[in-house]
């Protein structure tokens, strides 16, 4: 009787570190194409009241930009009961507010940036900083509150169009100064160096390198800015009365613009009012897109080219 043992079994043979790495990659690729899914789908969700308010302002609005008056007459003896009129008096209105409130602000953010990026060490640039963090918050009701207390209640003067500027400025400044220092601080510090190596003074050195390297950007920065306060109500409610006729002096008399436009007919039930509003809200709308697509192309051919 032969008596036979049975050979211990080999264990099982591990898996090569090729299919380990296939089954993470596998989980990995599906991790990475739901969340592609999940932000796709938000996206898309973050689209809809887009598409519906420009679907709804241009279906509503186009008829009234079809006509030759829209851009030629005002809204003067035009009551809410009647058809016709044009928005020349409130588009040549938000222009100038926003020219001027663009020469004043400008200047100003781009030197804070400078000077924040370039210069500012210690205290005093951060309290700088900070302040520009607090404007940059700022609710635009309370912005114009502050120009009415100290332009109305404390000097006593009328509630102009320059004072609804000055108001604005208060909008635009920390907009631009923010794009401008994150455009400032892209530029490559070996241009700064380099520059300084030859001797170039560092104040030459942001004049002629470094403002023009991120030209584009600063551009594309005070386009942001003057978006924002070209759709502001706010302080036009507060500081600019509307009026129907054209009107070019910011500091007497009144002065409209396509936000007051609307704001005056939106109350109405008559359909010429309310034809006027869509018409002024499209006109706003494109305006902004106008200023964009001019802003691309001033960054376009301004930018430095290697």
């Amino acid at each position: 009787m032969s008596t036979t043992t049975d050979a211990p079994s080999a264990p099982a043979p591990a898996p090569s570190p090729a299919l380990q790495l296939g089954h993470k990659s596998r989980g990995r690729a599906f991790r990475n194409q739901l969340a592609r899914v999940v932000m796709w789908a938000a996206f898309l969700l973050a689209l809809v009241p887009l598409v519906w308010i420009l679907w709804t302002v241009l279906a509503r609005g186009l008829h009234m930009l079809l006509g030759a008056d829209w851009w030629t007459h005002s809204q003067r003896g035009i009551t809410s009961r009647m058809v016709g009129g044009g928005a020349v008096h409130a588009i040549q209105g938000t222009l100038i507010m926003a020219v001027v409130t663009a020469v004043i602000a400008v200047p100003i953010a781009v030197m804070t940036a400078i000077y924040l990026v370039e210069y500012g060490r210690g205290r005093f640039a951060r309290a700088v900083s900070f302040m520009v963090d607090i404007l940059t918050g700022i609710p635009s009701i309370v912005a114009a509150l502050f120009i009415y207390a100290v332009w109305v209640t404390t000097f006593g003067f009328q509630r102009v169009a320059f004072a609804v500027c000055l108001a604005l400025v208060l909008l635009m400044v920390p907009v631009v100064v923010r794009s401008t220092e994150e455009m400032l601080k892209l530029v490559p510090n070996e241009l700064r160096e380099a520059s300084y190596a030859l001797g170039v003074p560092k104040w030459k050195t942001i004049v002629r390198i470094v403002l023009p390297t991120a030209f584009s950007g600063i551009v594309t920065g005070v386009l942001l800015g003057l978006a924002r306060v070209m759709g502001e109500t706010a302080p036009l409610l507060i500081l600019g009365p509307y009026t129907k006729e054209i009107s070019t002096n910011l500091f007497g008399g009144l002065m409209a613009t396509l936000p007051t436009m609307i704001n005056q007919d939106r109350t109405e039930s008559l359909q010429p009012a309310l034809d006027r509003v869509w018409g002024a809200a499209l006109t706003l709308i494109l305006l902004v897109l106008l200023l964009n697509l001019a802003g691309r192309v001033v960054a376009r051919f301004g930018r430095v080219r290697g």
